[in-house]
């Protein structure tokens, strides 16, 4: 999907995907998602929330669809209940959490060789005090490693980080499959060798 448009240059670091709140989505269709009100946040949006897929017009499409689908269900809290609040939360949260920072610190870093999905775990849990949810690329036909796509951490209303648990039913499962150009994302396996690239093959 990349290829397909004008993502030549996609960012050496983990970016935002978005900031979703439990089993509701879609929550006002009337509250349109308008740009203006994020300008002040626009060069850290670009930075770390980047919409790699689209080449529409100032790349504004991975954020109306966020807004669309989970800001406007955040929005019931007094803390998201704005795109700027919304958006800018995200940013916060964001670089507080500092995934980047805090894989390199803990030796984790795009590599050739495989690591294994309990030691990334570990060292994560170890370093936040919580248990996030990694997501994988399952093998390739013929291979046997994963490959570590998405790492979920999950907050309280109070926005405190709390261990992701997963759910029955409720919109984890809606995300449990993030379709990623043809692969799917889903849990980690444990047991399987898993790759962390340094750039989407």
């Amino acid at each position: 999907q990349m290829n397909a448009n004008d993502c030549h240059d996609p960012p050496k670091y983990w970016t935002i995907h978005g900031l979703w709140p439990d089993r509701a989505e879609d929550c006002n269709r009337t509250w349109h998602f308008n740009v203006t009100e994020i300008k002040d946040l626009l060069s850290d949006m670009r930075h770390y929330w980047p919409d790699v897929l689209h080449s529409s017009l100032n790349r504004t499409q991975f954020w109306k669809h966020e807004w669309d689908k989970h800001g406007t269900c955040a929005a019931t809290l007094e803390v998201l209940n704005s795109q700027k609040k919304y958006f800018g939360k995200a940013i916060e949260l964001y670089q507080h959490v500092d995934l980047n920072g805090c894989l390199l610190k803990a030796g984790i870093k795009p590599s050739s060789s495989y690591y294994k999905m309990t030691a990334i775990k570990e060292a994560l849990t170890r370093f936040y005090g919580v248990t996030p949810k990694i997501q994988c690329l399952p093998p390739e036909e013929g291979e046997n490693a994963q490959t570590i796509g998405q790492i979920e951490f999950c907050f309280t209303k109070e926005l405190q980080l709390v261990n992701c648990t997963t759910r029955e039913g409720g919109s984890n499962a809606v995300h449990a499959h993030l379709k990623l150009g043809t692969s799917e994302l889903s849990v980690c396996n444990d047991t399987l060798p898993t790759y962390y690239p340094s750039e989407v093959q």
